[in-house]
């Protein structure tokens, strides 16, 4: 049987056709796959990584600008209204593009001239060609910003900075405080700039809009964002005048007695409101940077305690008073010295007075008539009371690095001849603003106020917050008050107080000296003391406390000699600054 013959055409026919359809399926095949390669990166694209280019989309898109926020201002009282005592100053700084510099050397000379660089190192700022940026010399006076632009030299150009400006130097500088020089504020260090820090620093803050391909801004579009909040304005409680008159005084006081340091504090006793609160020696917050002894940034208003002295003696008297103890009349015999637990303690230069009232213990202040007070009280009660008047703990006035001072002599109430030390101001610590509170509630009927330094908040958007006074106790009646007053006057007229007097008005205060502790806590320094006087006038509605403190001063002993002086001619300016009229025939 014979096969059937395929005619040649017809193998070649489907011949064909299998390598049309091998081929066919190649490129579908290869279409498939492309198209998966493509839909996987596609949804890696618009979904995995949907984020990260949408970012950069609007990174391209939008343009950022950072909005820095303006550090707020401090202000004092003024006449003619608020002082500025620290404030945002812009300054010009010149810098040099070193790439567009083609005279070096000529450029080094010029600039030396008019700005007094030394030409040396503006020519070494100089030898990089690549380097488009070397600042020369920042915050430019007017004259050397006038000669620069004068020189008209390629590659020297100006640039504006802002920086923290003090506009009074000195005044108040313990007060301030400092910012450190920055063109944002920077960050504030000691006084009322650093306790204020946060509030016055404000927030900065970044400003979003669209931009064409060509990187300018769209001014129709839309911003995102909201611009910086601006630091807070303060202010403070000090009178300009006040302050300036009181800083005054202390400068002549330490050239007088070529004393070591001096401090005063000026209240109203009504509010707890600081009017003055001075230092000397100062410093200048524009140039703090040049200070050798950063301790000359402590307020020791109130972060140098130290034993007061005598001008504690009228609050062991009130205490007495108002326990019921002792009345201004009451008597005891003074014998010139107590005796305990082998301790003698004595009258200052061994005086013995023999019988005497108590008005007679604060006139001559005698320091056994002190213990006898504190001996009816007894030690519990004695530093109960103490410290209700806030001896041993902050007052929480809005300043940093404040001391509590220091009554742990009288935790052991055992110990008596500490209770009797301390009855008369020493072996306990105490800072000149803690004493000078103290005295403001004797002065206002017995209420103890929180110092107070800020007077009102100024917010960016126009409010502004007024600052309450703040009561803090009662630490004795109105009746006690009344009596210390009228004691304490005769200590001026009568005791070691008349040098502190101002005719027309009745002063009330205390003389204090008070030796210095050794740094090792072991006995006194020989022959340094300091000197004190404490109060406060009108005796009857009361419109100033002042206390005045003076560091061994090397001409005089005793503060009737030093303290109670200053503290006179201090009042007698405060009396007439506020036009207070006199309460009593001027003697002739």
């Amino acid at each position: 049987m014979g096969h059937a013959r395929i005619p040649q055409n017809l193998k070649r026919k489907e011949g064909r056709g299998d390598e049309k359809i091998s081929r066919v399926d190649f490129v579908f095949i290869a279409f498939v796959l492309i198209s998966i390669v493509l839909l996987v990166k596609l949804y890696r694209t618009q979904v995995m990584q949907h984020s990260m280019w949408e970012t950069r989309a609007e990174e391209q898109r939008l343009a950022t600008i950072e909005m820095t926020a303006e550090r707020g201002e401090i202000f004092l009282h003024d006449t003619d209204g608020p002082y500025p005592l620290a404030v945002n100053r812009e300054y010009l700084l010149a810098y040099v593009s070193p790439k567009d510099v083609t005279e070096p050397e000529k450029v080094a000379l010029e600039l030396s001239q008019a700005l007094s660089v030394d030409a040396g190192e503006i020519l070494a700022k100089l030898s990089d060609r690549d380097d488009p940026f070397e600042i020369i010399k920042r915050k430019l006076s007017d004259d050397e910003v006038a000669r620069v632009r004068e020189l008209k030299l390629g590659g020297v150009a100006l640039l504006s900075e802002k920086y923290r400006y003090y506009p009074a130097d000195t005044l108040a500088s313990h007060i301030v405080g400092f910012s450190s020089l920055s063109e944002r504020g920077g960050a504030g260090g000691y006084g009322i700039e650093a306790s204020f820090d946060d509030a016055l620093r404000g927030f900065s803050s970044r400003m979003e809009q669209e931009r064409d391909a060509g990187g300018r801004w769209i001014a129709l579009s839309n911003t995102r964002g909201h611009g910086p909040n601006h630091g807070d304005n303060l202010v403070l409680t000090i009178d300009r005048v006040i302050q300036h008159e009181t800083e005054k005084i202390l400068k002549e006081v330490i050239e007088r007695h070529s004393a070591d340091s001096a401090t005063a504090i000026v209240m109203d006793p009504e509010t707890g409101k600081i009017l003055s609160m001075a230092t000397q020696p100062d410093f200048n917050p524009n140039e703090y940077a040049q200070a050798e002894d950063y301790s000359v940034f402590l307020n020791p208003a109130l972060s140098l305690p130290y034993e007061p002295g005598s001008i504690m003696k009228p609050f062991t008297m009130a205490i007495g008073i108002d326990e019921k103890k002792v009345s201004p009349t009451t008597e005891y015999t003074d014998t010139g010295a107590v005796t305990e637990s082998g301790y003698t303690v004595r009258n200052s230069e061994d005086k013995v007075y023999g019988r005497s009232s108590m008005t007679k213990v604060l006139e001559d202040s005698i320091n056994t008539g002190m213990i006898f007070v504190e001996r009816q009280v007894g030690h519990k009660v004695f530093a109960e009371r103490l410290r209700r008047f806030g001896f041993g703990e902050k007052t929480g006035i809005d300043l940093p690095a404040e001391a509590a001072g220091n009554l742990h002599n009288l935790d052991d109430q055992r110990i008596g001849i500490q209770f009797y030390t301390a009855s008369f101001g020493q072996g306990i610590t105490a800072t000149p603003l803690q004493i000078t509170a103290a005295y403001a509630a004797l002065a206002n009927g017995g209420m103890l106020m929180r110092p107070q330094i800020v007077d009102a908040i100024e917010y960016p958007d126009g409010t502004r917050e007024e600052v309450k006074p703040e009561e803090v106790r009662r630490v004795i009646s109105k009746e006690t008050s009344a009596t210390i007053g009228r004691m304490l006057r005769s200590v001026v007229v009568n005791g070691h107080g008349k040098r502190a007097d101002v005719a027309g008005y009745e002063v009330v205060g205390k003389t204090g000296t008070a030796q210095v502790g050794k740094t090792d806590g072991k006995g006194y320094e020989e022959g340094i003391t300091i000197g004190s006087f404490a109060g406060y006038a009108p005796r009857e509605n009361p419109k100033f406390v002042v206390l005045v403190r003076i560091v061994n001063p090397k001409d005089v002993q005793w503060a009737e000699s030093s303290a109670a002086p200053a503290f006179g001619q201090l009042m007698r300016f405060l009396l007439e600054y506020a036009r207070i009229e006199p309460t009593e025939a001027i003697k002739p």
